[in-house]
């Protein structure tokens, strides 16, 4: 297991960074940054989302470990002990630290990057099958987060994503849910995979 606290130490992010290009394709920094951020956020914020209907855990950096292959992907993270305080300050705490260290090492938009931790709540919260209590732990967290959104498509409900992961500017088709396609194709594309 890796510490999550490494996550502000940028020496690291940027080894990591460098080696995601062997995994997604050789791509800009800011783009594999993204990518990267895309894959991470999702596993940092499970820990506590999973945990909302017991003790909540904590989702402090120092709290929590990642579960890392040796190429670099993210197999899963724990966190090692309750929350003691508020949820939002928290989660601000260590997702702003992960945002700056990327968007400092990647030059990666630290708006997109937050709109991805948006998406990776509201995905987690989803799977957890809590999607109301989204938008109030996303306003908690404060950092200029843009609002969570679902849709319903056919009578299944999904994220409605508010960002993207760039993984098509490594030579990757577009994600199914990808926000920069046609919307009519995003809605089929949708329908094709939800069944």
């Amino acid at each position: 297991m890796t510490p999550a606290s490494l996550l502000a130490d940028a020496s690291w992010v940027r080894a990591r960074v460098d080696g995601a290009a062997k995994l997604y394709g050789p791509a800009p920094a800011n783009v594999l940054g993204t990518i990267w951020w895309y894959s991470l956020s999702s596993v940092l914020v499970a820990p506590t989302l999973e945990s909302l209907a017991a003790d909540v855990l904590d989702p402090s950096l120092d709290a929590v470990e990642l579960d890392l292959t040796p190429d670099g992907r993210f197999l899963g993270a724990r966190s090692l002990r309750p929350l003691r305080g508020p949820l939002g300050p928290a989660f601000a705490a260590s997702l702003g630290t992960a945002i700056t260290t990327i968007a400092s090492v990647t030059s990666a938009n630290p708006r997109a990057l937050g709109a991805i931790a948006t998406d990776s709540i509201a995905n987690r919260l989803l799977w957890a099958s809590a999607p109301e209590r989204a938008e109030e732990i996303v306003a908690s967290i404060g950092l200029g987060l843009p609002r969570p959104r679902y849709v319903t498509v056919g009578r299944t409900l999904a994220v409605k994503r508010v960002s993207c992961c760039l993984i098509y500017e490594a030579g990757n088709p577009k994600c199914v849910s990808c926000p920069r396609q046609k919307p009519e194709e995003r809605e089929a594309r949708l329908r094709a995979a939800l069944g």
